[in-house]
């Protein structure tokens, strides 16, 4: 009796043969089925796979924040953009400053400037007000606008205080001081103390004119702040949370 032909699929052989092909393209097609119910198991009801979007965060401020006098790549936006992205957050720094603004040119075009839709924002602003001896009074009523506008678009803030300068006299500098820490108190939002904290009256760390940091200054002021803002996007809502619209 001969050998059956393995290619008659009548044969024994033949028959396993199919049905083992057979049963092979199942198991894998149920595999890759297996491997698409996962994925789109990791992806929230009702939304599309996607990498998360950056985190804008609003740098509301004057020439400290716009980087007076330096390379765009040198200033204070790019630099605290940089720092935070090599901590692993993915951030957009939106550079909100303009150079020789108040607390009235800020609150004048926060409006504007939260068009943006960010997701927090940096306050920055007094610098100007103490240079030119703004009435305190002005100054608080500024930056108690600024803050209740963020407060009411449920925007998380974080406030960088200034110091007046020591040449206005006791009272002046006792009134301008106590703006920041009082108004972050009123509005529950973290407070950095002096925005040049480790870099005012450094010579080494100003540029000619003595107010306006150079590139190593500016480096010590994004190293002093990164912690309390680190600490503001820690405490973000979800990013698939709903998102409050703040332009008004």
């Amino acid at each position: 009796m001969g050998l059956p032909d393995i290619r008659d699929s009548s044969s024994g052989y033949g028959t396993r043969h199919r049905l083992f092909n057979a049963g092979a393209k199942t198991a894998a097609a149920a595999a890759l089925a297996l491997v698409a119910l996962v994925a789109l198991a990791a992806v929230p009801a009702g939304q599309p796979a996607r990498a998360a979007e950056p985190v804008r965060i609003l740098a509301l401020g004057d020439s400290l924040t716009a980087g007076y006098g330096l390379p765009e790549q040198d200033g204070f936006t790019a630099r605290l953009q940089r720092a935070l992205r090599d901590k692993g957050y993915q951030a957009d720094v939106i550079n909100a400053g303009v150079s020789g603004d108040t607390t009235a040119g800020g609150r004048a075009r926060l409006e504007w400037a939260l068009a943006d839709q960010p997701r927090a924002v940096v306050v920055a602003l007094g610098a100007n007000d103490g240079l030119r001896g703004v009435d305190p009074a002005s100054t608080r009523e500024n930056l108690d606008a600024i803050l209740a506008t963020l407060k009411e678009r449920d925007v998380p803030t974080l406030l960088a205080g200034m110091y007046a300068p020591p040449n206005l006299g006791r009272d002046y500098g006792e009134r301008f001081n106590a703006i920041y820490p009082e108004l972050a108190a009123k509005y529950d939002v973290p407070l950095y103390p002096f925005f040049l904290e480790g870099v005012a009256l450094d010579r080494k760390l100003n540029q000619e004119d003595g107010m306006h940091p150079n590139a190593q200054g500016v480096a010590i002021m994004v190293d002093g702040i990164l912690p309390h803002l680190t600490g503001l996007l820690d405490d973000l809502p979800r990013p698939d949370a709903p998102k409050p619209d703040i332009r008004g």
